[in-house]
């Protein structure tokens, strides 16, 4: 949606006040589960799978890009910048997030369908 309004031309001001939800929400949200994974999840697998440090590593550099990439989103709102720009800051978002999201699951699925980790739901992916 929030795109949208950007493709369509909408006036700044309401794409800008999508985009704070978006960050206010979604992006909050993104952050609490890769801080979950990066503090317990993955320190788990290491332990269990010494074997998938290397991925885990990758995984855990991707987190710090998409939250690096989250904060300027962040700013360019506050600072109300321009539809292009905003568009800009989350086609970045999307092809980063693609491409962890695919890497994680081709890496982890299997490992993790078979996985007993006893930590709260919340501690592994953050606030629900």
């Amino acid at each position: 949606m929030t795109r949208d309004s950007l493709a369509e031309g909408s006036p700044g001001e309401a794409a800008t006040r999508e985009l704070l939800l978006y960050c206010h929400g979604f992006c909050a949200a993104l952050d609490g589960h890769h801080q979950g994974e990066d503090r317990t999840l993955f320190p788990a697998i290491a332990a269990a799978h010494p074997e998938l440090r290397p991925v885990l590593r990758a995984l855990e550099q991707d987190h710090s890009m998409i939250a690096h990439l989250l904060g300027n989103l962040r700013a360019a709102v506050d600072r109300a910048a321009p539809p292009e720009e905003l568009d800009h800051h989350l086609e970045g978002i999307a092809a980063i997030m693609e491409n962890h999201f695919r890497y994680e699951e081709r890496q982890l699925l299997t490992v993790l369908e078979t996985f007993d980790l006893t930590a709260e739901l919340r501690d592994v992916l953050g606030p629900l």
